[in-house]
């Protein structure tokens, strides 16, 4: 025996219905997928930025005047723009005051957040410490440095373009 539907109510409304119910179902699916690979598209780019911004506050706060000439390439590896060229120029001067000063700085970050991000740049503030010895401390003294980074994704590396210390 055949199904029997509601007076007026045809097989081909039913089937019409299911259709359009259907499609709506797999476009909001389709949306609903291109989010999550977006969210997860960001959330990586995110990973790498604060990654990128901890290295290179490291870099910054940790130079030793017995390989000062490798803490620095270490630096201007992770850099871009204007903070390379700036640090490329000071080079030369902060190789002999390390010396000099027989200057060693242990950089430890303690704590890294993005204040802005796109697929091109980000501004990443990290709080950093270091002890610090040199001939005019020879015990050591603990610096905190809060550092405002900017970064410029180049050839899909997050570089350092300004350093900024804040607060």
């Amino acid at each position: 025996m055949a199904a029997r539907w509601p007076h007026g109510v045809t097989d081909h409304r039913i089937l019409a219905a299911l259709g359009v119910v259907a499609v709506l179902l797999a476009g909001f699916s389709g949306w609903y997928g291109l989010r999550l690979q977006q969210r997860y598209a960001d959330d990586r780019r995110d990973q790498d930025i604060v990654a990128a911004a901890r290295q290179s506050a490291l870099n910054f706060t940790s130079l030793d005047y017995r390989h000062y000439a490798q803490d620095s390439k270490n630096v201007l590896s992770g850099a871009t723009g204007d903070f390379k060229k700036q640090f490329t120029q000071q080079t030369a001067q902060l190789t002999q005051l390390v010396a000099t000063n027989k200057s060693v700085s242990e950089g430890q970050i303690l704590d890294a957040g993005i204040v802005r991000a796109d697929d091109t740049s980000a501004r990443v503030l990290v709080v950093a410490d270091s002890k610090v010895t040199n001939t005019a401390t020879p015990n050591g003294e603990a610096r905190t440095y809060r550092l405002q980074l900017d970064l410029r994704s180049v050839d899909g590396r997050w570089l350092t373009s300004d350093v900024e210390f804040v607060g």
